[in-house]
């Protein structure tokens, strides 16, 4: 083995380095899960507390395990990719001054109000900038406001704020810098059109507190420092790259390919991400106002984006079920079943779990059955659960009806037109009943499931080569083995009908 590349992929919850050799195989990984830390919440009114990530639990884990791996493996380059709308302040000792939030806090409907009235109306940012007015804080400019306004004495010692990937890499370098794919990633302090930081940056007052150091995905952002490589036990010119967001690292594999022309890629996780590349940027009217973005490939080409936590609401009703009838068993993908509930048009589950952040932004999570509603938070609490509970399979019809109505709104929203290929990857290529109708429903297109195993540690490794070799993405294609499964298509009677009350019930 002539190199080893080191990647060290954060995801909110489950944590990983893997490494990889010089032909992207995979030839070890080690995981661990981070709970939040909890903290009070400074204002005085808030008797709650918020979820802040554990940057030093993660430090000393990261460290660790690449000083075990590089024991085993001849590491040349470490190549990071991360979660997104994510960032860290430092002083100017660099180090954390203000506590890194949870971008899933949900500050509340008065602060969104005060977000936009410092920096511009929603619907003209999205125009301006292809970002979409999400909740909570997953626009990474309304976590920075979010900070100055409730820790100003702290943020007040901020002399640099970094994206998330791109402060991992400080950590190891010592160097600061920004490339695409992570601050073009709905933050709202990008521009896309003129390759520049955003006037929202200058209306918050931290245009000068981003680093100028701009460079490309697959570049390095520079080598170990001393101390920092005798902790490691690896050389100092190890190569640290860029970093990349971790939708746009699952993405660049498939863009090395390049073999199947007009493609959508339907990552399935948490997040369900439909990624559709383009040649030019451009909303529709009609996207204006829903959760519909662009953001840059590692190549800086640009991609229209519409997601939906999909993984998340499925996690959500399935543990439900699972506690509600104190079972362990996975209900099972009957055909027939959906077709009834298709054709009775009396049961739906709707979104949005975490409000405000897919592709129905006005509706209220929960079961609507025979005309009563069941909140979610009802069901959760147990003091309503809908007869749904008592019949699994139907249950599982009716939350994959659900999750397949929102991937085709979303595939809808980032693009798909005839001729346009599927490919579904991730954690929802195990559920038969939601591949299978998304297949049938989209009958004129190619749907087909990919191999991809970590495809985001995978597209990270190729970052690692990159940076390292020289080579390009395509350079790297004859390395990349994609296989692709046709996905069995089959009759849903009555869908149209269905979706149409479904529509109508979560957004009324």
């Amino acid at each position: 083995m002539e190199y080893a590349i080191a990647v060290i992929d954060i995801g909110m919850t489950n944590k990983k380095v893997a490494v990889y050799d010089q032909n992207l195989k995979q030839l070890d990984a080690a995981y661990k899960n981070f709970d939040p830390v909890l903290i009070p919440h400074p204002a005085s009114d808030k008797k709650e507390s918020l979820e802040v990530h554990d940057l030093a639990g993660m430090r000393e884990w990261l460290f660790a395990t690449l000083k075990d791996f590089a024991k085993k493996y001849p590491i040349k380059v470490i190549s990071v990719t991360t979660h997104g709308a994510t960032f860290v302040c430092l002083d100017s000792a660099g180090r954390e001054c203000v506590p890194c939030i949870f971008y899933t806090y949900e500050p509340g409907p008065e602060f969104q109000k005060e977000f936009y009235a410092t920096v511009g109306s929603a619907g003209q940012l999205q125009e301006e900038l292809f970002t979409p007015p999400f909740s909570s804080m997953i626009n990474p400019a309304k976590g920075i406001f979010f900070l100055q306004k409730y820790f100003p004495d702290s943020f007040q010692h901020t002399h640099c704020i970094l994206n998330y990937p791109q402060y991992w890499g400080y950590v190891l370098t010592g160097n600061r810098g920004v490339e695409p794919t992570y601050i073009s990633n709905h933050s709202y302090l990008w521009n896309h059109r003129e390759e520049a930081y955003s006037q929202v940056t200058e209306k918050l007052g931290i245009k000068q507190l981003l680093p100028e150091n701009y460079k490309n995905t697959y570049e390095a952002l520079g080598t170990l420092t001393p101390q920092v490589a005798q902790e490691l036990g690896l050389p100092e010119s190890t190569i640290v790259t860029m970093g990349i967001h971790d939708s746009n690292a699952s993405l660049l594999p498939y863009l090395a390919k390049d073999s199947h022309g007009d493609f959508i890629l339907n990552s399935t996780g948490t997040w369900c991400v439909s990624m559709h590349p383009q040649k030019e940027l451009g909303l529709h009217p009609e996207d204006v106002g829903k959760i519909v973005y662009f953001t840059q490939t590692a190549l800086r080409t640009p991609v229209k984006i519409a997601i939906f936590l999909g993984g998340m609401e499925f996690d959500t009703y399935i543990t439900l079920y699972k506690e509600i009838t104190g079972t362990t068993d996975f209900p099972s993908y009957n055909p027939d079943v959906f077709r009834s509930v298709l054709q009775e048009k009396d049961t739906f589950l709707l979104p949005e779990v975490v409000p405000g952040s897919g592709q129905y932004t006005t509706s209220k999570p929960g079961i609507l059955e025979k005309g009563k509603f069941y909140p979610l938070d009802d069901i959760k609490s147990g003091k309503h659960v809908p007869e749904l509970f008592r019949n699994p399979e139907k249950l599982l019809a009716v939350l994959d009806i659900s999750l397949v109505i929102q991937t085709i709104t979303a595939l809808q929203r980032a693009g798909i037109t005839e001729g346009t290929n599927i490919f579904t990857e991730g954690g929802f290529r195990k559920n038969k009943g939601y591949n299978q109708l998304l297949a049938s429903i989209l009958n004129n297109h190619s749907v087909q499931l990919t191999n991809m195993e970590e495809a985001t540690a995978f597209g990270a490794a190729m970052t690692g080569i990159m940076a390292y070799t020289g080579k390009t993405h395509k350079d790297l294609a004859d390395t990349i083995n994609i296989q692709y499964t046709d996905v069995e298509k089959d009759d849903f009677p009555g869908f149209h009908t269905y979706q149409a009350a479904w529509i109508k019930a979560a957004t009324r």
